[in-house]
């Protein structure tokens, strides 16, 4: 694909570059015979030299590139509001003992308040309680293939909660833990130039004349029905380890 013919938003950040094997790009585009997902009379009206986008961004032998990996969202902070229940489980056991549940304590449970507010209730120092680092960081990235002409911009987090409470004493530790299990979410942007190869998206759970979704090649990121994000998305997540670019890339750009 040619760089600078790609919206100028995607060239803001160096690109991380993916080796590939010797196999050749083309090899992914044909139908497995073994999908049993999609049934005979679904197999028959896909052009057979089609590419599939979902089993495209899984394909090691495809040379992927990422670039313009950015983060839209970024928490990292002490200073937030928990259950009056998670401040209580923090503290040592012989605190809990000597400052027992009561019936008062007992009905905050469920109620959010600061760590000052929580000890203020317990009639303990602020000191013993520990205040988790709440994380929440939302982020984008573009993976390409020239030979392909085929861009996908995807979007990633480490929670899909309002934030993850991290216990540990350090920042960078929080924001480290708290991407060992990073996701993909959300919506799925498509940008295709090949006009020599279709390309097409399949959502397997959906009604068998509703199943193929055929992505015409445009200067322009298209949206992808939520449907078919969902299936590439699951895909993406089952074989994650198997990419590694992906978390490579965001790791680089968390640092």
């Amino acid at each position: 694909m040619d760089l600078t013919a790609l919206p100028t938003q995607l060239l803001d950040h160096t690109e991380t570059h993916i080796e590939a094997s010797n196999a050749t790009e083309a090899t992914f585009c044909h139908i497995d015979s073994q999908q049993p997902a999609i049934d005979d009379s679904t197999r028959k009206t896909i052009d057979p030299n089609a590419i599939i986008l979902a089993d495209a961004l899984i394909d090691k032998t495809i040379s992927w590139r990422i670039h313009n990996c950015k983060i839209s969202e970024k928490i990292i902070t002490q200073d937030m509001p928990l259950p009056f229940l998670y401040h209580y489980d923090s503290l040592d056991d012989s605190i809990k003992q000597t400052y027992p549940l009561t019936p008062l304590l007992l009905a905050q449970f469920n109620t959010s308040m600061m760590a000052d507010e929580a000890a203020k209730l317990i009639g303990v120092d602020k000191a013993l309680i520990t205040s988790p680092w709440h994380v929440k960081v939302i982020g984008s990235l573009v993976v390409f293939s020239d030979a392909l002409q085929l861009a996908v911009r995807l979007h990633w987090t480490n929670t899909s909660k309002e934030t993850q409470q991290i216990y540990t004493q350090d920042e960078a530790d929080a924001l480290t833990t708290a991407f060992k299990d990073w996701q993909f979410f959300g919506r799925i942007d498509v940008l295709y130039k090949n006009t020599k190869q279709t390309l097409v998206s399949i959502d397997e759970q959906a009604e068998s004349d509703k199943q193929i979704l055929t992505i015409d090649a445009s200067s322009d990121y298209q949206f992808l029905p939520a449907t078919h994000a969902l299936v590439i998305i699951a895909k993406l997540e089952a074989d994650k380890n198997e990419l590694p670019w992906f978390e490579a890339a965001i790791l680089e750009r968390l640092a």
